[in-house]
């Protein structure tokens, strides 16, 4: 059985392009606090969640990812990173992993909005990509990632909040 993924900001282009690149090794659902159009909450695979700086933004995903059996969520919105980074260890109670930098190092990221489609993505958890073979010394990165051309600096990507 495939493994279920959670991508937050899911009618946006980075999001489908994630898709795109996991539909393969995973069931892939979405979320978004923006407008869905109703063809596509009718589909079963898209889901309607507050803005992440509402406090009950990390309650709301948390209960889509159990309903649905989510086991890892990809947050792609700047502004989700802190709640959902904060909410880590509530989600992985439930054997469910959020794709984001620990809360401690978040904020030493630099964050990419919209990357083009030219810039190579990957996918960390825990170190290890979830796209390809590529693997960090760092065993403690997570999250969606551009990697400098020198290899030793990622930026954390991120929808633009337009």
């Amino acid at each position: 059985m495939k493994k279920r993924i959670l991508i937050t900001f899911g009618t946006r282009g980075l999001g489908q392009r994630i898709a795109k690149l996991l539909e393969h090794e995973f069931d892939v659902f979405f979320a978004s606090s923006e407008e869905i159009p109703s063809l596509l909450l009718n589909s079963g695979k898209y889901f309607k969640i507050p803005a992440g700086l509402m406090p009950t933004y990390a309650h709301e995903v948390l209960k889509i990812s159990l309903d649905q059996h989510i086991d890892y969520v990809l947050p792609l919105g700047s502004y989700e990173f802190e709640p959902l980074s904060e909410a880590k260890v509530l989600f992985e109670e439930y054997d469910i992993k959020v794709i984001v930098p620990s809360h401690d190092v978040l904020q030493d990221y630099f964050v990419i909005e919209n990357p083009s489609k030219e810039l190579s993505l990957v996918l960390l958890i825990a170190g290890k990509s979830l796209l390809n073979d590529f693997e960090t010394v760092d065993s403690s990165m997570d999250g969606l990632f551009i990697i400098s051309d020198s290899g030793d600096d990622f930026a954390l990507c991120a929808v633009a909040k337009d």
